[in-house]
């Protein structure tokens, strides 16, 4: 399967900086398949989501999204952090909603608008919420409404900065099954930023290891396993000591 969305011999420099943040990175995406991107802290994970987002430019490289090369931000791009960023004067529809009329969003209707707010909103199961404000929501209906504002953007690509990382255990498991399920339906190409490595293996389809100074991939593991996975303890641990060897070979480069 070709990817829908490439980078190769991405580079990142910040202006002063002795060495390159990121050097000749290549990393492909494709449409439906979740990949989990790992680190050290501080290894330029972000940086990179930043830079695929187009909300940096690279020092060098090219970044491809359905074979066009990227400049700049690209309505078809969705990019959610950790913290849900909604907007508290607005209520939860108007959040979903917000930037759907920005220049450079593709130009809709009134109505095309409304129903792709509505779409999301169903999709992440919060209709009986949308009149609500941010705080009158709780963590998990945050995050919900973080990925909703991500779909009505209708995204070939869905970029995730450690999305689930705030929320208690089992609000976490139920989010990570929602992104399942959309991805699923949805089949956006989705790079989800972790720490945890359980999450990586119960998610990814692709698990990359982000490592060295200056960062580049340094680990690649695909994870050929069937959804739901939670119960494929004896596989995803073999998988998992594979993975923690070379992190902590990562951070001791780091």
């Amino acid at each position: 399967m070709s990817a829908s969305f490439s980078a190769r011999h991405l580079t990142l420099r910040y202006p002063g900086a002795a060495q390159p943040v990121l050097a000749g990175l290549d990393i492909d995406l494709r449409s439906g398949e979740i990949t989990a991107l790992l680190g050290p802290s501080g290894v330029g994970k972000s940086s990179l989501l930043r830079t695929l987002a187009g909300l940096e430019a690279p020092s060098g490289g090219e970044i491809r999204i359905g074979g066009t090369p990227l400049a700049g931000t690209h309505p078809r791009i969705a990019l959610a952090f950790q913290d849900p960023a909604l907007l508290p004067w607005l209520t939860l529809e108007k959040n979903v909603g917000f930037g759907l009329d920005f220049r450079h969003q593709p130009a809709l209707s009134r109505f095309e608008r409304k129903a792709r707010v509505e779409d999301a909103i169903a999709a992440v199961g919060l209709r009986h919420a949308r009149h609500l404000h941010p705080s009158q929501l709780s963590g998990g209906m945050a995050s919900r409404a973080a990925l909703a504002r991500c779909l009505a953007r209708h995204p070939e690509v869905l970029l995730l900065d450690e999305p689930f990382g705030a929320l208690d255990e089992v609000t976490r498991s139920e989010m990570q099954r929602l992104l399942l399920q959309v991805v699923a339906v949805r089949r956006p190409a989705t790079l989800l930023i972790t720490h945890d490595i359980d999450e990586a293996l119960l998610l990814a389809d692709r698990v990359l290891l982000l490592g060295g100074s200056p960062a580049g991939l340094v680990g690649d593991w695909p994870v050929a396993l069937p959804q739901p996975r939670e119960d494929l303890l004896a596989e995803l641990g073999a998988l998992r000591v594979e993975i923690l060897q070379a992190l902590r070979a990562a951070l001791r480069r780091h």
